[in-house]
């Protein structure tokens, strides 16, 4: 079992150290004092310009110079990664063979084959990993869980996803760059395609489609997954602006978790086909928000609204869920294991195996 650093102030508190100082990172310092397990004690970066710029941002952090300062600092218990894609696995795998726990900011790495290596790593060590998609951990998703369990809408028999927001094409933008693990699937599919894999497991068949961007990444893309029983379907894309909701169809009712999903802080369910109507496309994002308002004041037949606002970001369940694990000796958590993690990366794999269309 793996233990974290001794002569610590409290048993009950895992000490973060975040290596990278952009937008992720300083939403993760923001919402790690919203954690009750957990505080941020350093910080790592490439300029020691930044690093101090985060540091007296954040209270006055430690400063350490690189990786290897991260990896033997006795009063660090965890790092946070908030680097660019294409440095993940290197950075993990330093830290991993070090026996510091790392919280690895979606994509865990850019190919399956790499993830593999980590995880094979992480039980070689006994060392804690995960991937931080902080979707899975919000308080929204868990009411999804429990209401599946409790058989609220029956049996699946259907998913719709979809997760789109217009980026400008800029073949410099790490978005659009295959140098820097950019693409579609990688910066927003992932969300799709994790919480499935989250709520239903892995699927029995994966296919697909995608288009191309200038520089060869991808543009948009389709997947669907099949089941026993249902398929999901889920889309991304740079090239438009979607619902951004994930609706899970039953053979009694539906549940929608409200756009946009990857925030959930919503969920809808309908037991009836006119609730329904006014809930699920081709009715529009906009209406799905003003039933949801109705639906809390008023009530509506077949339709009932379950609102979980959270304060902050949202990134402390995730920090919380990490630091958990970590404190109880864990080499992952249980909501969000490296096999899917594993698992996203070969259905992403799986697409962008076809031709481009």
């Amino acid at each position: 079992m793996n233990t974290i650093a001794k002569n610590r102030p409290s048993p009950s508190t895992v000490r973060w150290a975040v290596l990278g100082t952009g937008t992720i990172a300083s939403t993760f310092a923001e919402d790690i004092r919203l954690a009750g397990n957990a505080e941020l004690v350093a910080v790592c970066s490439r300029t020691a310009e930044a690093a101090s710029t985060f540091s007296q941002r954040f209270g006055g952090l430690r400063i350490l110079p690189n990786i290897e300062a991260l990896a033997s600092d006795a009063e660090i218990d965890a790092v946070y990664l908030a680097t660019p894609n294409t440095t993940h696995f290197k950075q993990a795998q330093s830290l991993l063979r070090a026996k510091i726990p790392v919280l690895v900011e979606k994509p865990l790495v850019t190919t399956a084959a790499q993830a593999q290596h980590l995880a094979q790593l992480a039980g070689e060590t006994n060392t804690f990993a995960m991937e931080a998609l902080w979707t899975v951990f919000l308080p929204a998703v868990s009411r999804v869980r429990t209401l599946l369990a409790d058989n609220a809408i029956g049996a699946v028999t259907g998913i719709r996803a979809e997760l789109a927001y217009v980026r400008a094409f800029d073949r410099d933008s790490r978005f659009f760059s295959k140098a820097l693990g950019g693409g579609s699937l990688l910066d927003l599919g992932a969300y799709p395609i994790g919480i499935t894999l989250a709520l239903f497991g892995f699927p029995q068949a994966v296919t697909g489609r995608w288009r191309a961007a200038p520089t060869g990444v991808d543009m948009s893309a389709e997947i669907k997954l099949e089941y026993s029983g249902f398929d999901a379907s889920l889309s991304c894309a740079f090239d438009r602006n979607g619902s951004n909701r994930f609706i899970i169809e039953g053979d009694q009712g539906s549940l929608v978790i409200d756009a946009p999903f990857l925030q959930a802080s919503r969920v809808i369910v309908t037991r009836n086909s006119v609730a329904r109507h006014l809930v699920i496309p081709p009715g529009s994002g906009l209406l799905s928000g003003l039933v949801g308002k109705m639906g809390r004041k008023l009530p509506l037949p077949g339709l009932t609204v379950h609102d979980h606002g959270y304060p902050g970001n949202g990134l402390q369940f995730e920090i919380e869920a990490a630091s958990k694990a970590i404190l109880e000796g864990k080499c992952e958590q249980p909501l969000m294991p490296l096999g899917t993690s594993i698992a996203a990366l070969e259905i992403i794999e799986t697409v962008l195996a076809q031709p481009a269309s």
